[in-house]
This record gives C-alpha cells, structure tokens and sequence, in this order.
C-alpha cells in the first residue's frame, strides 16, 4: 500500500520524540506534527470535507501548510498548493479549474485570498491559516482508507504558453518518485534538510521534505529565499543537504560571505529547475561540496533523472541518467505531426538527440479536467515532455531546451539554453539567455540577454567573438543585449516567454541584428 498518509503516522511511532521541523527557531516532533495533521484531519471532517475533496492553500513555507498537506494525505483529500506571486485573477482561474471547495491562506494574503476566492465565482470557504491550538484537543477521527490511485496532488504548472494546467500526482505517483530519489540522492536519519523552494511547487515536496519526513530527518523550513540568510543558515544549522534551482545556487555562490562561510557539513546540493552551468558546478564543487545535477517535471512528480554523485566531474553538466524504476526514451524531432500527437512514435536509438519521454510508475495519470491536454501529453504509455535531450554513447542526457524554444537559422535547428551555456562560461559573464528572432536572411537568428560581473566593460564584439571560437557560425546570436537581472519565474526558471517578448520589441524598433 502506497498511500502517503501512513507515512507520518508510522514515523511518529517509531520516532516520536525527533525533530521532524524547525521553523524560524521553533522546533516540531514528529509525535507534534503528527497530533497536529490529525487535529485538521478532524476539523475537515466536522466541516464535511468528503475524500475526492480539494483544499486550496496560499501561503509561504511554514509548518501549518506540511499539517495541511499529512491532514489531507491522511484524509483522502487533494491538496492544491497555489502560489502567492500570482494575481488574484490568476488564483481565481485554478480554484475555479480545481474545484477546490475550501481556500486557506497566510496573514500575509488576507486580501488576495478573498478577491480570489469572489472572483472565481465558485463555491468555497476562504478561511484563514491558523496555528493549530495548544494544546490540541483529543479526537476519535478514524483515517478513511484511501487508494493507491487517489489524487493527493494538484500542481499547475507554470503556464509558459497559455493557461496553466493541473497536473494530478496520486499517492502512488508521490511514493514511487520519493523511492527513486532515495535509492539515488539519498537522505538519512542523521540529516538535517535545508528547503527553500516554494511548497507552491511539486519541488517544494518531492525532492527531500517528503523523503526526509519519510525517514525520519530533520527539515529546516524557510519561508523564501535570502542568499546570505541560506549561507549562515548552512553553516550554523549543519545543514547535510538542500535542493534548489540554478538561480539559487548562483546568487549564493556571487555573494560576499560565500568564500567565508563553513560548508564543511554541506555533503551534497541537488539541482533542479534548469540546466546548471558548467562553470557555476565547478564553483561549487571547488569549494568541496557534491553537486547532483538533475531534470524532472511536474507531470513526473517531478523526479526523472540524475548524476551519481561519482559521475559528477567524468559527465560535468549533464542531467544523468533516469533514476530507479524511471524509464526514458527519444523521440525523433518530427516537425508538426509529431507535435499534433499524430502517429507512431519513431525512438531513437544509441546516442542521438531528440524529444525526452518518460514513462514509469511516477508519471501523472493527466491533468485535472482537461482530457485534450492529457491527450497531447500521454501517448502510447509515454509522457511526451517537450524537452530536447541528448543522450551520449554512456546513456547519459543533456537537456537542451525546448521544443518550442528551439529556432531555425539558416536550415539549422539552435537549442537556446547550448548558446546561452556557451556564453555563460566567459569569465565576465554572470548569467546569459537566447531566444529566438526573425532574420531576412537566415530565417532566424539568436538574440542574446547578458548580465555581466561587477560592472564589467565586456562588449558585444568580445562575446561575439568568444561565442565564435567555440560555436558552429549559425549558433552565434546576432545581437546582444546587456542588462541588470533576467526575469525568471517564482518556480525558478527563466522566464523565456517574457524574453522572447522583450526580444521582439527590440527588434521592432531597431530593426534585424
């Protein structure tokens, strides 16, 4: 049986007196967050929440969202975790999608949470998120028996290109991404889990909180991001291990107290979200510290695949190869047919690029209400996930970008995020991205965002001819654009449509590069 709400239940039994979380000072149990999760199990029962039912939460990490999560898990009820940068007419249209029947929020989104919940137009209870009483009063609340296949979660994804969709993880789905990742990037009862990622995002639970609640370690909880509050947090928690994007990573490795700061406890950070550059991995691993790069999707729950700690200098920048019970395919590039989800899927063998697919016990049985998206997404037992991969001769895959992202310049397919990788690497760059723009000549050409280090005087003829030592000549973008920040979104990732928006506004007004 793989249902997740036995998971804190049997854990508080063996070990009830360890620290399960510690949030801002503050210490919990597992035996307290256990009494806790049951004390909301119970008040849904009394307000006649019935299993099948969404609960919607807005709110930053904090240890009332984990009770509402094993509440939920417990209950047989679908957690829908909404994130907090959004508008209220964005939160309007995901309550309405979901269904959701109740809303909880933080004291910080007291008024977001209820020009959501008026203007989904729907029927729900926007409550507030409060602590649970102390001391918590006893019930007779009895679990229901809740199934394998059950919905546990709704996460929508990031909605790049048009409405986001609920991508619906069961409890089954959540056990066996959680048991891949440990037979991988292990964490053991002696750790101490650092998570900054939003519990808005399916990283936010799957990639070491769950797995650390499961074994019985000790999660340190932030309620965001702070770069140097993470350092000192590191050094004066002992943290063992933490799961972040790139962007974290980065402004961690560029501030001050980085080259000072005691990370001799730090065994390994695992990376998500995005591709990392080469040359932030070698940042980082010069300071000692494990590096496992990895690439998962919602829709995977999120965990797909990932380089063994022993593989991380032989294969430096790879994704990995897919963790245990985790299979993965490519699929050849076939143009509009084979995005329309039309015909036989046509698999590339041996080392090759093409379309990365999934399959496995892991993968999301679709998105919630929305048959013709499943239909796009799930074809002949695969999850098509959009993604362009390369797979060397040692069956090991570099993510290159997205389908979608990729451009034509001169009769040549370009991958984006290998140019940008490229132009990250010069020594006065601090972060790069491309998008594709339309050209007269080459059908399409590359247009270059650069943030540079330290007000550096580099100059679009020095990168253009660094980028032409080291690329095929249609690689080399046609413009280069200097800027301050990239705009990313709140799960981490670029914000590539916002880029390729910017890119076109330049182009309009200045022509063709």
């Amino acid at each position: 049986m793989h249902s997740i709400g036995n998971w804190l239940p049997q854990r508080a039994s063996l070990t009830p007196t360890r620290v399960a979380l510690e949030f801002e000072g503050d210490q919990v149990t597992y035996e307290e967050l256990l009494v806790r999760s049951r004390w909301r199990a119970a008040a849904f029962a009394a307000a006649r929440l019935q299993r099948g039912d969404r609960v919607a939460v807005l709110a930053q990490n904090c240890p009332e969202q984990v009770e509402v999560f094993f509440a939920c898990a417990m209950s047989g009820l679908v957690f829908v975790p909404l994130n907090w940068r959004l508008r209220a007419s964005e939160l309007a249209y995901q309550l309405l999608d979901s269904g959701s029947t109740l809303l909880l929020y933080g004291k910080s989104y007291v008024e977001l949470a209820q020009s959501a919940a008026a203007e989904s137009g729907c029927e729900l209870r926007a409550m507030p998120l409060l602590p649970a009483p102390a001391p918590v009063p006893a019930t007779d609340w009895v679990a229901p028996w809740v199934k394998d296949e059950d919905p546990l979660f709704i996460i929508y994804t990031s909605g790049t290109t048009g409405r986001p969709k609920g991508a619906v993880l069961s409890h089954a789905n959540t056990f066996w991404t959680n048991l891949s990742l440990d037979l991988t990037a292990n964490v053991d009862s002696s750790d101490i889990v650092l998570q900054i990622l939003p519990q808005s995002h399916v990283g936010g639970w799957n990639v070491q909180p769950l797995l650390a609640w499961w074994k019985g370690a000790k999660v340190v909880l932030e309620p965001g991001f702070d770069a140097g509050r993470v350092l000192r947090l590191v050094e004066e928690k002992r943290i063992t291990t933490m799961m972040g994007v790139p962007t974290n990573y980065l402004l961690m490795a560029a501030h001050g107290n980085f080259g000072t700061t005691d990370l001799s406890s730090l065994r390994q950070l695992v990376v998500g979200g995005a591709p990392m550059p080469v040359a932030l991995l070698d940042q980082w691993m010069a300071r000692g510290v494990t590096v496992l790069q990895g690439y998962g999707l919602s829709e995977a729950a999120p965990n797909v695949l990932c380089v063994p700690s022993e593989y991380a200098k032989a294969k430096l920048g790879s994704a990995g190869r897919p963790y245990m019970h985790v299979e993965v395919a490519l699929q050849t590039l076939g143009g509009e047919e084979a995005d329309s989800g039309a015909g036989a899927l046509d698999l590339v063998s041996g080392a090759g690029s093409g379309e990365l697919l999934v399959r496995g016990p892991n993968v999301f049985a679709g998105y919630w209400g929305n048959q013709e998206a499943t239909a796009h997404a799930l074809r002949d037992g695969w999850l098509l996930t959009g993604d362009v991969a390369e797979r060397d001769e040692d069956g090991f895959y570099w993510i290159r970008g997205r389908i979608k992202e990729m451009y034509i310049s001169g009769g040549e397919n370009v991958y984006p995020a290998e140019v940008a990788e490229v132009i990250s690497g010069h020594p006065s760059v601090l972060q790069a991205a491309v998008v594709g723009v339309p050209h007269p000549r080459w059908g399409e050409t590359g247009y270059a965002f650069v943030v540079v280090k330290d007000r550096s005087p580099l100059t679009a003829e020095d990168l253009d001819a660094y980028c032409r030592s080291r690329l095929a000549t249609f690689k080399v973008p046609g413009h280069y654009s200097f800027v301050s920040e990239l705009p990313y979104l709140s799960s981490g990732k670029l914000d590539m449509r916002g880029l390729g928006e910017m890119a076109q506004d330049e182009v309009r007004r200045h022509g063709t590069p």
